[in-house]
């Protein structure tokens, strides 16, 4: 255990988040997301597993310490429902909310079809699998710098 910092945020992930550069995308995924593989092509190759939490709480967790990409017109980009790219999931409506009260304001969020996802997720810095298992909980976190 660490002072002030949640115990969510395991050894493996804080060396994750401190690892990655400013422009470096997080892929925070749900239980049913292709993690392992996925992660095995990231710039890392590292897979954190946060089994047990939903994702909001994880998200909470990680942007207690994660400077969001405030020069990106999308720092959170989602995959969207291939039923209806429109649709909101409430999963996704949570964790925008814990994005958004971290931030301070209004965070601008991107939707990618769900192979661009996977794409782009694969291109990312490194994977957090969360055990929730509600559908398109999958979500990316481009990394900015600290403000002076």
């Amino acid at each position: 255990m660490l002072k002030s910092i949640d115990p969510i945020l395991t050894p493996d992930l804080l060396w994750l988040l401190a690892s990655m550069g400013h422009g470096d995308d997080l892929a925070v995924v749900d239980a049913n997301h292709p993690a392992a593989r996925i992660a095995r092509s990231t710039s890392s190759q590292r897979l954190v597993h946060l089994t047990g939490i939903s994702m909001e709480t994880a998200v909470r967790a990680i942007m207690t310490l994660y400077p969001l990409d405030d020069f990106e017109p999308d720092p959170v980009r989602v995959m969207a429902p291939v039923d209806d790219p429109d649709r909101v999931p409430d999963v996704q409506r949570a964790v925008l909310a814990e994005i958004e009260r971290s931030a301070g304001g209004p965070v601008q969020c991107g939707k990618l079809s769900r192979n661009d996802f996977y794409r782009a997720a694969a291109s990312s810095f490194g994977v957090v699998q969360v055990g929730d298992s509600r559908g398109y909980g999958c979500f990316l976190l481009r990394k900015g710098v600290i403000g002076i």
